[in-house]
Formats: structure tokens, sequence, C-alpha cells
């Protein structure tokens, strides 16, 4: 009887970058309600395009009829696990018995996959030894860390009506506790591009630059005379660049560090052997590469260097004193784990930098954030204004990628990821809140998702103003 129960399947659980998993809290209840109250078309048309096409509504209707004849309504769901990188797990009870539903969604936050299956209890002895954090707070956080392996490390911001509190997590001996680390540095990735997004919105508040100038004169031919991309489209990853520089062969490099050789030659020739980038022009394709050029590109404006312009208008203006440009020496430095648990080596960046190479504490990030709350700051302001729709709902910046809740809540968030180290910076404006959270959990995890996941988790709990 179950086996052929669980044949419904869709398909393809797709990894999604963006950090929208707040998202299926929202689909699983509407999924729930919808499933309860028999109206199985409304549960039809939570799905995705590519789903309807597969699992008609006579099909769905069938499989659920099926599903509750068996089993019943649903009682109660709770979050288990985001497992690889794709989808959500709840154990969801039914009137006669317990299962687990696994839900994937689509940039438009509609079901691209789910999957129900006997639910398995995990032999799970991880012990929660968390202290001094909101009983609400704790079983988010316990729930996605124990997950994790042994020295997995997180240190946490939590900022409500501007006021922070911090909180630091450690997995050791099986057990979950918690740790003072607010000043111990991680690799926080991809949030770097956000800082250089900003030093972009410092030169242009300045009339230094303009969004819309073309970086093509800093180049050589034939990429000088070609089609023409503007600093804003590579601050909005819409210049169609690819995501990493075609002349990187990931099959011959170091894998624990990869970057560390790709230098300003490097950078130069991949630019000018560009070809058919313009295909994806005013498209959103995310991009490593195009941040690396915009940082490089600005720093050639101002007859400077990214490194300089991003010290002086950012890290100084900003009081961020334990932001870093390398890991090197930093006695405070958390090692990184790789995807099994294991440490690994840190990254280092030259001429790719900007796009990743940042390393910092929730305790200067925290600072950047209240800054953010300040309305009289142009330049940063004008990196949370939406300049490309991505879907409905979800929409970037400079940098920054903006998520526009059913609730009526906008947040502007980005997430980061390296070999040992995995981060979130999430912020509501509106009601100076966030949260800001920096881990040695790889970016290759399996269970990397988990971060983003208690990330917004943790926000969506946090009072307006």
């Amino acid at each position: 009887m179950l086996r052929s129960l669980f044949l419904f399947l869709l398909t393809f659980f797709v990894p999604f970058s963006f950090a929208q998993n707040h998202a299926y809290e929202t689909a699983i209840n509407s999924f729930k309600e919808a499933y309860n109250e028999g109206d199985y078309e409304k549960v039809f048309h939570q799905f995705s395009e590519p789903m309807q096409q597969v699992l008609s509504l006579d099909k769905t209707k069938e499989f659920l009829d099926h599903l509750q004849q068996q089993h019943g309504k649903i009682q109660t769901t709770k979050f288990t696990s985001f497992q690889e990188g794709s989808y959500a797990s709840y154990e969801t009870t039914f009137d006669n018995g317990v299962l687990a539903l696994n839900v994937s969604l689509d940039d438009a936050k509609k079901m691209n996959g789910l999957y129900i299956q006997p639910f398995v209890q995990e032999i799970n002895k991880t012990i929660n030894a968390l202290t001094q954090l909101p009983d609400h707070q704790v079983e988010i956080i316990f729930n996605s860390v124990r997950a994790f392996p042994n020295n997995t490390q997180l240190s946490i911001a939590v900022i409500e009506n501007s006021k922070i509190s911090y909180y630091g997590v450690l997995k050791v001996n099986d057990s979950v506790k918690t740790l003072s680390n607010k000043r111990d540095h991680f690799e926080i990735g991809s949030i770097t591009k956000v800082f250089t997004a900003t030093v972009l919105a410092e030169l242009v508040a300045k009339k230094k630059l303009a969004l819309s100038d073309p970086i093509n004169p800093y180049f050589n031919e034939p990429f000088k005379s070609g089609p023409n991309v503007s600093f804003l489209t590579l601050a909005n990853h819409t210049s169609g660049f690819p995501r990493l520089p075609l002349n990187v062969d990931m099959a011959t490099i170091d894998q624990t560090n990869p970057y560390k050789d790709y230098l300003e030659r490097d950078l130069i020739e991949g630019v000018d052997h560009l070809k058919g980038f313009s295909e994806l022009k005013n498209k959103y394709d995310y991009s490593n590469f195009g941040a690396a050029i915009l940082g490089y590109t600005m720093g050639k404006s101002q007859h400077s260097t990214y490194l300089n312009l991003l010290q002086k208008t950012v890290l100084n203006r900003y009081g961020l004193k334990n932001t870093f440009t390398s890991s090197k020496g930093i006695d405070s430095l958390v090692k990184g784990l790789d995807a099994e648990g294991k440490e690994t080596s840190n990254w280092d960046f030259d001429v790719l930098f900007p796009g990743g190479g940042l390393v910092s504490t929730v305790e200067d990030l925290s600072t950047f954030a209240l800054a953010q709350f300040k309305p009289k700051n142009k330049a940063l302001a004008l990196t949370r204004i939406p300049t490309h729709t991505i879907s409905k709902s979800l929409f970037i910046g400079l940098g920054w990628h903006i998520s526009v809740e059913e609730s009526g809540k906008t947040y502007v968030w980005h997430n980061g990821g390296t070999g040992g180290y995995t981060s979130l910076m999430a912020l509501d404006i509106n009601n100076q809140n966030g949260i800001i959270i920096l881990s040695n959990v790889s970016g290759y995890s399996p269970n990397m998702g988990n971060i983003d996941q208690m990330g917004f988790a943790l926000l969506g709990e946090l009072k307006k103003k």
C-alpha cells in the first residue's frame, strides 16, 4: 500500500541559491489548509508550470484523495531539515500516522517538487545544551545545528529594533551549546558583494561615477568597442557574464583554495575573450566574475585599486576595524570545515576578491547593518533600491537581493559560501530588525541550506516597530 502511494514524486529538486527559505513555511501551511479542505485544485495551483505538466489536475486529485483516505487529514507539520541544499523536509502528523513531507520551491515560490514518504525518526543523540537564548529561538537553532558535524561553530547577531544580541553556538561531543564568539572571524563569502556594491554607491553619491557608465573603455579590443556593459549591470548580475571566468579550469585547480592564482592578467584575458555575453543581457544571471570585474574596474576608474577604495569608502567610513581582506595572521579565526567536517584550507583571493574575499565578525557586520537603518545615508539607500525584477516577489538592488513577503514585509539579504564557511545577512529595514549568521559550515555541505532556513525563521520571529 505505502509503496504504491509514494510513487508520486515529482522529479527535480532544483538547488536554489536565493535565501527564500522562509517561503517554505507559507507553502506548507497553504498546502495543509487546501488539503484538509479537500480543495485539491487549490493545491494544483501551488505547483509550478513544469510540475503541472508532469502531474495533471486529475492525477493530483487522485493522489491526494488516496492520501486522505489512507492517512486522514494533516494535524501538524514540523520542519526537520533542509536537505542537500534543495528541499525542506517536514515531519507531518496525519490522523492515521506520521509521514515525511518534502517540498522544493522555484524562484516564484511555486512547488516544483513534492515527495511524501514514511517518516523515519532519526536516532539522534545530540544533546541540546543551549543556554542564554530565548526559548522561542532555541528550537530553531538546535534543529538546524544538530545536522552539522562536531566542531561546527556559529556566530549569530539578532538585531531587534536596532538592539543587538549576540549568540555563539558550538556543536562538540554531540552536544549543541553556547559560547562567546562575537569577535571571532569567519570568511563571509559572497556577502562581500554587498560591500563591493557599496563602494560603487559611494562613488556614485560623490558623482565620481554614474551607474550607467560603461566599463568598456578600461579594457582592450575587442571588448573595448563591443556592446556596452555598465557598472549597474555588473552590480545587479544582468551583464550576462558567466558565473566564473571561462579561463578557470575547475578540473585542474586546487579545489581547497581555488582562486589564489587567478591574477590581473587572467582577468583581462577573461574579459577580452568573452563571447556571447550580450545574449543574456538584462536577464539575471548570478556572476562572481562580474563582481570581480566591477571591483577591478572601479579601481581603474579612480586611478587606485579596489582594495584601497574598499578600505577608504566603506571599512574606514563605517568603523569596521575587524573586517579584513585576508585570513592570514588572524588569531581569532575560526577554522573552516569541509563537507565532511574536517578542517580545510582558507580561500585566498587576488583579482577575484570583490566577489567573495572578506573575513569579518558578527560584531562588525552588525555595525554595518545598523548603518543601513539610517535614512539619511544616501549611498547605502541607493544599494537597496530595486534595479531589476527577478520574479514577482524577488528583486535585486546593488548587491542586495530584495524579497517581498505576502505579509508585506520586505527583506534585503545576501548569503555566502566558501569551502569552509557559510554565511547569511538579512535585514528588515522598515522595522530595524536583522539576522547575521557566520559559520564554519562548508559551502559544499549537503546541509548548508540550514543556515538560510534558520536565519529567516529567526528573522520572522522578530517584532515589528
